[in-house]
């Protein structure tokens, strides 16, 4: 069996906030560090009110602390909106914290829209940089050189993996070029899956990092009881999809009975779209779903979102797939 990570979003829910996301968070890492996954990664998002990782190595610290063993990272930071050497600050103190257990996942996306890019000071066209900001932040974390004027502190020297992420051809083959490990975003954007799996395992070089190529893939899992159970959690997050297709923003919400009375057909084709690598049902339902995905992925490593309303059944989730993965 391949390892199991998880991918929160820290949502904040109808009726709860940040403060109680974050907390939840916590409670969830913990449970998912008793469980046996690998990695509990949250992602930078800008200017949404259902999520509540903004402020990523914050979030990264906070969880690091109120855990022991279980890896934690960002997956990812937007590296657009910063600059190179604050973030090997940031992770050269985290990982100076918690040794041995923290992550850097990279995405060249803002995390957000364009009027908030602005609002945050920075260039829209910062992501054009991405791949030199990569390699300067990869330096950073190199041992000081005689010499060397600008340095991480912490930072320097500390072994913090970086990683890949992405949804296209672009991350693949720069992943590949710099021997990274590759994590696509299959859960929100399946399209070019395959291709850029093959891609960067096609054109990998190895590096001081990484020998061999190290795939991830992003998938939405809900587990229940039953099918008819997981189904119906399964509507939240299908009704967040439906409102990113109208251009709407809010707290996350409730499952529904009938959720073809909340989205128009054209809604459905396109959430359903977006959703196509999620696996949704009983023990062995999502059993035989990961195990098909697995076979056509060849992933090395599956990084779940449960997108669940409810914390309590969120968890159960995530303790039904550890049970039935062997973890």
């Amino acid at each position: 069996m391949v390892p199991l990570s998880i991918l929160d979003l820290v949502p904040v829910v109808q009726g709860s906030t940040p403060r109680q996301a974050l907390e939840c968070s916590l409670d969830l890492a913990r449970h998912a560090e008793r469980l046996g996954y690998t990695r509990y990664w949250v992602a930078e998002h800008h200017n949404m009110a259902g999520i509540a990782s903004a402020a990523t190595s914050v979030v990264i610290g906070y969880l690091a602390g109120g855990t022991k063993t279980i890896r934690v990272g960002a997956g990812g930071i937007m590296l657009p909106n910063h600059s190179p050497l604050q973030i090997a600050e940031q992770f050269g103190t985290l990982e100076s914290l918690y040794p041995g257990r923290i992550d850097l996942g990279l995405g060249r996306a803002p995390g957000t829209d364009q009027l908030t890019v602005r609002a945050m000071r920075r260039d829209p066209r910062a992501s054009d940089e991405f791949p030199n900001d990569v390699q300067e932040l990869r330096a950073l974390f190199e041992p000081v050189r005689e010499g060397q004027r600008i340095q991480a502190v912490p930072g320097a020297g500390l072994r913090v993996p970086l990683w890949i992420l992405g949804s296209s051809m672009f991350g693949a083959q720069l992943a590949a070029l710099l021997g990274l490990p590759y994590a696509f975003a299959s859960h929100f954007a399946p399209a070019s899956l395959d291709d850029a799996l093959a891609l960067y395992r096609r054109n990998f070089e190895p590096s001081r990092q990484l020998e061999r190529p190290h795939a991830m893939a992003g998938v939405n899992v809900i587990a229940a009881e039953t099918d008819d159970e997981a189904r119906r959690l399964f509507t939240t997050l299908q009704q967040a999809f439906t409102d990113l297709h109208r251009g709407a923003r809010g707290l996350q919400k409730p499952p529904i009975d009938d959720i073809d009375a909340y989205w128009t057909p054209a809604e459905k084709v396109s959430a359903a779209s977006m959703l196509t690598h999620s696996i949704v049902g009983s023990r062995q339902t999502v059993r035989a779903g990961l195990e098909r995905f697995v076979a056509r992925t060849r992933a090395d490593e599956l990084m779940v979102v449960s997108t669940v309303f409810d914390h309590g059944a969120r968890k159960r989730s995530y303790e039904i797939l550890a049970e039935l993965w062997g973890l």
